[in-house]
């Protein structure tokens, strides 16, 4: 096999333990690096959807009650084939999604983290025997809450898989996937793995198809007691909607727009170093991805120049090439940059690194775009209330730190957000009043398998990974027993 070419992939649905055909033609998946066809996907529609939800319920009955250690036990080979497949993985995720090679064999390895803890999480969920009076006993219970519909996004495409299906399968649910339309090889990969572990048939089930419709359908359900999402605000608002009658579980992680802001006694160096590494994960296509920079006037000038030096080092390409950042997913993603940069410029503010679409020789049939440093924002530009999704680093002068908490906290958003300071008073104070669900100082690292990962506000609510991410898929129940007399 080259280096440019596809390793073999399955490209049908998985329900039940079978790959089958779609009744809704084939979907061809795109390189985003270089606009060719990598292949065509089986789609479904209501009937899959329909098939996949009775075979979840009826594996349900029988995986609940397998016992907690035969669970880990499935995970942990699902873990190891995971490891062993990891080149193959993260090539497959390269080239349909278009991140570096290196960020997607790091992604692959969180794979392996996060089956690794959740199989022996899944092991310590613990009851309660809660003090009665005399003659009764009194139990906290918590038992699986039953078939969970997960619909995951195109910019993590193998990991947003694992951590919703970890800690559902280790809790003892059944699972229906909807992966992303533009990256479902990934998650084909994935269920080849989980068939090759061994679980039972229609605990883990994968549909593809449009969107609205099975999403539609696993929402109103009522054979679906949770659905878990990750995607943009708006499509989380409708399958809640949707979902609200049924009253299920429900569980969103969806859109963010994290600052990032350096006060004066930061370590400059250190702050535009992990500035440049995270916003460049993913080419910015991040929810968490830092999106207004904001810097104090005091050290504006040494930390701006800083920055542009180190983005003229960010190199740009094919993933599978081993660039600092690859291409864009879509066309629509390089019209949303442009677009920002336009209206900002438009209105005052100053590009002062970049700016342009990538065109010229390998870029040509791809969604290339220039790493940008943009100068001189303010509130009236698009930007700075709107999610770029992109390689731009906005930068907004401040000069008071109440001002600059008031004003990171001034959007719908409420996912992540990132400060470096080294004074314990500001570091205590806004800490404490930024308004989000994650808060990275001198640090971007916010997402582990260990720790919860979620946001407040429109970014959602429920939590993923750590304990807090098991017990979304639990219920709890009460039994009292009365003893005889």
């Amino acid at each position: 096999m080259g280096k440019y070419d596809l390793p073999q992939v399955e490209t049908h649905l998985y329900i039940n333990g079978k790959w089958l055909e779609g009744s809704e033609g084939t979907v061809d998946v795109v390189n985003p690096a270089t606009g060719e066809t990598l292949a065509s996907v089986q789609q479904g529609g209501e009937k899959e959807t329909k098939e996949a939800i009775e075979a979840a319920n009826k594996a349900f009955e029988g995986w609940s009650r397998t016992a907690p250690s035969e669970r880990a036990k499935l995970m942990n080979k699902m873990a190891d084939l995971v490891e062993e497949d990891s080149e193959r993985l993260a090539k497959i995720m390269t080239m349909e999604q278009g991140k570096p090679l290196a960020q997607a064999t790091a992604e692959i390895q969180t794979n392996v983290e996060n089956l690794r803890w959740n199989a022996a999480q899944g092991q310590r969920i613990m009851g309660e025997i809660i003090p009665s009076p005399e003659g009764k006993q009194w139990q906290a219970r918590k038992q699986p809450v039953g078939v969970v519909g997960a619909i995951t996004p195109w910019n993590f495409p193998s990991n947003m898989i694992i951590r919703k299906i970890s800690p559902a399968i280790a809790a003892g649910c059944t699972v229906i996937l909807k992966p992303a339309k533009s990256t479902p090889l990934s998650a084909l990969a994935l269920m080849e793995l989980f068939h090759k572990a061994g679980f039972p048939d229609g605990v883990v089930n994968i549909v593809m198809g449009d969107s609205s419709t099975i999403g539609k359908i696993l929402s109103e359900s009522d054979d679906i007691q949770k659905i878990t999402f990750t995607g943009s605000t708006e499509v989380g608002q409708i399958l809640n909607e949707q979902a609200a009658p049924t009253l299920k579980k429900v569980s969103m992680e969806l859109g963010g727009h994290a600052p990032f802001i350096i006060f004066p006694d930061a370590d400059v160096e250190l702050a535009v170093d992990t500035l440049i590494k995270t916003k460049f994960i993913n080419n910015g296509q991040v929810c968490t991805s830092p999106n207004r920079i904001f810097i104090h006037k005091e050290i504006k000038e040494q930390a701006t120049k800083l920055i542009v030096e180190k983005i003229r080092e960010v190199t740009v390409g094919n993933g599978l090439d081993d660039p600092t950042t690859g291409p864009l997913i879509n066309e629509e993603g390089v019209k949303k940059v442009e677009e920002q940069l336009e209206d900002a410029v438009a209105k005052g503010a100053e590009i002062l690194a970049g700016g342009h679409r990538l065109t010229d020789g390998e870029y040509a049939n791809g969604f290339f775009f220039e790493p940008t440093v943009l100068d001189g924002v303010k509130k009236e530009m698009d930007i700075f209330y709107n999610e770029t999704f992109g390689p731009v680093i906005p930068i907004i002068t401040f000069e008071d730190e109440e001002q600059v908490i008031k004003d990171a906290n001034d959007t719908i958003f409420g996912l992540a957000s990132y400060f470096f300071a080294t004074n314990i008073h500001t570091i205590n104070n806004v800490s404490n009043k930024l308004q989000y669900g994650m808060v990275g100082v001198n640090d971007t690292t916010i997402s582990n398998s260990a720790t919860p990962f979620g946001g407040v506000k429109h970014s959602g609510f429920g939590r993923e990974n750590g304990t807090f991410g098991v017990e979304e898929y639990v219920e709890v129940k009460f039994v009292t027993i009365a003893s005889e007399k």
